[in-house]
């Protein structure tokens, strides 16, 4: 039974996840992609990482994001990076969104760091 709760598929991942893709790809965020770090660490379940093409552009999907979840009763328990728009962190506990711009996600380059996760990618 174990096995099957860990199971980590497009249909498997919590309501508040697949409505955060759906409100960034509506936004145009570029190659979204989702890590399960729930076997890796205990900080949060789940990475969703994107990018924008202009600052401008990623303050509008965290705007969208924060706007649309707040509907859903869903609260950041933390944002950042809103300053220069570079790298945007929005931290709801279970997951963690990070939007970057294209230079800055290669810089960092979260998904080789995170590497062990299962990835999806949409």
């Amino acid at each position: 039974m174990k096995e099957k709760e860990k199971k980590f598929t497009k249909r498997s991942l919590p309501k508040e996840v697949r409505l955060s893709i759906k409100i960034s790809q509506a936004k145009k965020a570029e190659e979204i992609c989702v890590l399960d770090l729930r076997e890796l660490t205990t900080f949060t379940d789940y990475f969703i990482i994107m990018h924008g093409n202009s600052s401008r552009q990623n303050v509008a999907i965290y705007q969208s994001l924060e706007e649309e979840l707040r509907k859903e009763n869903i609260k950041p328990f933390g944002v950042e990076g809103l300053e220069n728009a570079e790298w945007i962190l929005l931290d709801y506990g279970s997951f963690i969104v990070h939007i970057f711009s294209q230079r800055a996600r290669e810089y960092y380059a979260l998904e080789k760091l995170w590497a062990d996760a299962s990835r999806l990618d949409y």
